[in-house]
């Protein structure tokens, strides 16, 4: 009885003493610290609040859950300072990067649209996603793969903040630099001096896109190791998690705009040389961007929809973020996004998320650009691109038009 009791008080400790490693653990890297400030409510998960039994999931799914419930219970308990409204700095920012001088930003004033008319058009382009995912007649790359499937590298779009319960999946040419902003400020993840930053047009861009800045689902498994992927589908049930996105067209016109039309030394050498050499036959290339153009050697927007279109291109390495498909970044047949917000109504749709999720009082999200690539110019555009290009490009962006709710653009795709 004596050697029977011994081994159970054992198991016991041992069992606690693991228990108490996993917590501290957690919590040095910040994820004890689970504060959960959303008010949406999950379909499939309604009203669920720190402590009520989740989901069924798999028993380390459930092992997880339950201790980091017992972990928000434990920091709920906890007084805390209460949160300050935001300090703001200059009423404008100090603006030194070239492509944000030529652009300007717009400090008019927006109204907002109606918040009933806000749930109604978020309940509909959600309705639009679930029903396509689940279209089987509709199909690309991907689209049937589960979570599990998606290799960590392709996670490395998705930003946590674990302060406040958010999850937000950037898309480059979609406003992503000021949601980054919002997203270091919420998370205080960068410091000024020794104190976060409050006002996100204070944040310098190179710190904006420094991939060290943020906490990333693809960074999870050097933090996690085997947990990674069970703490991933956690948070993804319980946190709030967003995207915005843009017209395919007018965001490839975008980022060819910023990444050739402006000299950009990274993107000269990596992508503009061999487009220069491919399509348009030129050799003894200037080694610099300064020198390319000034001798007035510039990418043309040809020779970047052949770059697309060239199935030489995906082999060699996968397409750059900024042309990379919006489906493919974010993965909405995987993750059941609570808020789909588009470039072309960002002013509305940004102030109605932040009110979501209650941090409208904390910031206000940064003032749009004056003159964004508008969609009434891809008839400019493309009016040199040859038809059957056209036709091409669409069946390769078909997936974003479609999920996200854009129109064909049948004026490109007809003669």
């Amino acid at each position: 009885m004596t050697k029977a009791r011994l081994l159970r008080l054992s198991v016991v400790l041992v069992s606690i003493f693991m228990i108490l490693l996993i917590i501290v653990y957690w919590d040095n890297v910040g994820t004890a610290h689970f504060y959960l400030h959303t008010s949406f409510s999950r379909p499939h998960s309604p009203g669920i609040t720190a402590g009520e039994d989740w989901e069924a999931l798999p028993d380390v799914d459930e092992f997880l859950a339950k201790l980091l419930s017992s972990s928000l219970k434990h920091n709920s308990s906890i007084p805390r300072k209460p949160e300050q409204l935001l300090i703001q700095g200059s009423s404008k920012p100090v603006v030194s990067n070239l492509e944000e001088n030529v652009r300007g930003y717009d400090w008019s004033t927006h109204n907002d649209r109606n918040t009933l008319d806000q749930e109604k058009l978020q309940k509909e382009r959600q309705r639009r996603l679930r029903e396509f995912c689940a279209n089987s007649s509709f199909t690309f790359s991907t689209k049937e793969r589960s979570f599990d499937d998606i290799p960590n590298y392709e996670l490395n779009h998705l930003i946590v903040d674990d302060r406040h319960g958010i999850i937000y999946c950037y898309v480059p040419k979609v406003a992503c630099t000021n949601w980054k902003r919002v997203m270091i400020v919420l998370s205080e993840s960068l410091l000024d001096q020794g104190v976060p930053y409050r006002n996100p047009l204070d944040i310098p861009r190179e710190h904006v896109h420094n991939t060290s800045t943020h906490l990333t689902f693809n960074k999870f498994w050097r933090r996690y190791g085997k947990f990674s992927r069970h703490l991933m589908k956690i948070k993804l049930k319980k946190y709030t998690k967003f995207l915005f996105v843009r017209d395919p067209f007018v965001r490839l016109i975008s980022a060819f705009r910023s990444k050739f039309e402006l000299e950009n030394e990274d993107f000269y050498q990596r992508f503009a040389i061999p487009m220069l050499k491919l399509y348009s036959n030129h050799t003894n290339l200037p080694k610099s961007v300064r020198e390319a153009f000034r001798a007035g050697l510039k990418v043309s927007f040809s020779d970047f929809i052949q770059y697309l279109l060239d199935p030489r291109t995906e082999k060699m390495v996968p397409f750059n973020e900024h042309w990379r498909q919006i489906y493919r970044l974010c993965h909405p047949c995987q993750i059941d996004y609570d808020f789909i917000g588009k470039l072309e109504t960002l002013d509305e749709d940004a102030a109605y998320l932040l009110q979501l999720l209650k941090v409208d009082r904390l910031l206000r999200f940064p003032p749009s650009y004056r003159n964004r690539t508008a969609s009434s110019w891809e008839e400019n555009w493309f009016a040199n691109i040859p038809l059957a290009w056209r036709q091409q490009l669409y069946k390769l962006y078909e997936a974003d038009f479609v999920l996200f709710g854009y129109p064909k653009p049948e004026n490109l795709l007809k003669d």
